[in-house]
C-alpha cells in the first residue's frame, strides 16, 4: 500500500515559509493601490480617467515582465527569480520618495511600474516553486495554502492604506508625507526580506513541469501529443477569459472607494477599511466556499454558475440603489473568487508539454487589468460612477461563455 504523499518535507520548511510570505507580499501591494487611486485623486486632483495610470502601470508591467521573468526564472534559478523580484519590488517603493518630493505623478507611475515588474516577477517564481518543495502529487495543496496568504494581503493593503493615506489626509491638502513614508517603510521590509532569504540555503527542488511519461499517471498529468499551442480551442478562449477577468477584478477594485463615498455617502477612510476587511474578505469566503462546492460540481459549470452570479450584481450595482447595491458590490469579490485559477486550471488542461509555455500566456492576461480601469473612469467621470459598473458585464459574459462551452479540450469534442 502506497504511503499518502507528504504536504512538504522538512528540508523545504523554512524556503516554504519565505515563499509562501511573498504571496501576502503582493497581495498587500496591489489591493493599496486601490487607495492610492482614490488619495491620487484628491492630493493631485486628478480625474477618474487619470489616476487609472496607478492601474496601468502595475498590471502592464505584468504583461511586459512575464515572459522575461520566466526566462530569467529558467536560466538562473527559482531563488536567483525571487531575490530579482524583491529587489524590484523594494527599489519601485523607494522611488516614492523622490517622487513624493517632487509632487509629480509621471514619476509616481514609473515607480509603480517599476514595484508591478517585481510583483510580476515574485508571481511567475512564486507559483512552480511553491509546486517544487514536495512532493509533485501535493503541488496543488501547497499552492492553493500559499494562495490564502494571497488573500489575506489583500485585506490588509486597503487597512494599511486606509490609515496611513486616507486617514491622514486633510481636505483640500496637496501632502504627499504619508504616501512617502509608507512606501519607504515597505521598501525598506522588503529589502530585509530579500537579504534574509540571500542567506537561505535553498535544497534541491524537483522542477513540477519536468516530468516524464512513466510517472505523468501518478502525478496526473496528461500528456497529449505536442501540437500548436493556440491551436487548442480551449486554451485560446482561456487566455481571453483571463484576460477579461483580471480586466473586470482591476476596475472592480479600483473604483470600490468612490463607489461608496458617492453612492452610500460614506467616508473614503471607512471605505478603504470596508475593502480590507469586508470587500476582500467575501472573495476568501467565496475561495472557501468555492473550493467546498467543488467536490460536487464540475469546476466549469461552477465558473458559469459565478459568471453569471456576477453578471445580475453588476447590474444591481448600476442602478446605485443604496445599501442593495452596495451588498452586490461585495459579492461581485464573492463571486469573482474563484475565476482566476479556475480559468488558469481549465486552459492547462492537454497541453501536454507546452503546459509550462502555456502557463506564461495565461499569467500574461494580467494586463487586461492596466486597460479597464481607463474605461471604467471614463464611464465613472462623465456618466456616474455607477454607470461605470455595467461594463464589467461583457468580461463575465466571455468567462460566461468559456465556462459553459468553450473550456473543452480536443479529447473530450471528440
Amino acid at each position: 500500500m502506497d504511503q499518502k504523499p507528504l504536504f512538504t518535507e522538512g528540508r523545504f520548511i523554512t524556503t516554504f515559509i519565505f515563499v509562501t510570505s511573498l504571496f501576502m507580499f503582493w497581495g498587500i501591494a496591489i489591493s493599496m493601490a486601490d487607495v492610492l487611486n482614490k488619495h491620487f485623486q484628491s492630493v493631485l486632483h486628478l480625474s477618474k480617467l487619470q489616476s487609472g495610470f496607478v492601474q496601468f502601470a502595475i498590471f502592464g508591467a505584468y504583461g511586459i515582465m512575464g515572459i522575461p521573468a520566466g526566462l530569467f526564472m529558467k536560466r538562473f534559478g527559482y531563488k536567483s527569480g525571487v531575490l530579482l523580484g524583491l529587489a524590484l519590488f523594494a527599489s519601485g517603493a523607494f522611488l516614492f520618495v523622490p517622487a513624493a518630493n517632487l509632487g509629480t505623478f509621471l514619476l509616481f507611475i514609473v515607480a509603480l511600474f517599476i514595484l508591478g515588474c517585481g510583483l510580476a516577477t515574485l508571481e511567475t517564481v512564486a507559483h512552480p516553486f511553491v509546486a517544487s518543495l514536495g512532493d509533485q502529487r501535493t503541488s496543488d495543496q501547497r499552492i492553493n495554502f500559499s494562495q490564502t496568504f494571497n488573500a489575506v494581503g489583500t485585506m490588509i493593503g486597503p487597512g494599511l492604506g486606509g490609515y496611513f493615506l486616507l486617514g491622514q489626509h486633510t481636505e483640500g491638502s496637496t501632502d504627499l508625507t504619508s504616501v512617502k513614508m509608507l512606501y519607504l517603510a515597505i521598501g525598506i521590509l522588503i529589502a530585509v526580506v530579500a537579504v534574509s532569504f540571500s542567506f537561505i540555503k535553498v535544497p534541491p527542488t524537483v522542477d513540477p513541469h519536468a516530468v516524464t511519461a512513466a510517472d505523468a499517471e501518478a502525478v496526473n498529468i496528461d500528456t497529449a501529443p505536442a501540437k500548436p499551442l493556440f491551436s487548442h480551442t480551449h486554451y485560446r478562449w482561456a487566455v481571453l477569459s483571463q484576460f477579461f477577468n483580471v480586466a473586470a477584478q482591476a476596475g472592480t477594485w479600483a473604483f470600490f472607494i468612490n463607489y461608496s463615498h458617492e453612492v452610500i455617502s460614506m467616508s473614503s477612510e471607512k471605505a478603504s477599511y470596508l475593502m480590507g476587511g469586508l470587500f476582500m474578505g467575501m472573495m476568501l469566503l467565496g475561495r472557501i466556499v468555492g473550493t467546498f462546492l467543488m467536490r460536487f460540481i464540475a469546476p466549469n459549470k461552477l465558473l458559469a454558475v459565478f459568471a453569471l452570479g456576477n453578471i445580475l450584481m453588476c447590474i444591481i450595482v448600476a442602478q446605485g440603489l443604496g445599501m442593495v447595491s452596495f451588498i452586490a458590490l461585495l459579492m461581485i469579490n464573492f463571486f469573482f473568487s474563484i475565476m482566476f485559477p479556475t480559468i488558469f486550471s481549465l486552459g492547462l488542461k492537454n497541453l501536454g508539454a507546452r503546459t509550462q509555455q502555456g502557463a506564461s500566456f495565461i499569467s500574461m492576461g494580467v494586463v487586461g487589468g492596466a486597460f479597464f480601469p481607463f474605461l471604467m473612469g471614463f464611464v465613472a467621470d462623465h456618466h456616474g460612477v455607477a454607470n461605470a459598473y455595467y461594463l464589467p458585464i461583457i468580461c463575465y459574459v466571455i468567462i460566461f461563455l468559456f465556462a459553459s462551452r468553450y473550456y473543452k479540450t480536443g479529447a473530450e469534442h471528440r
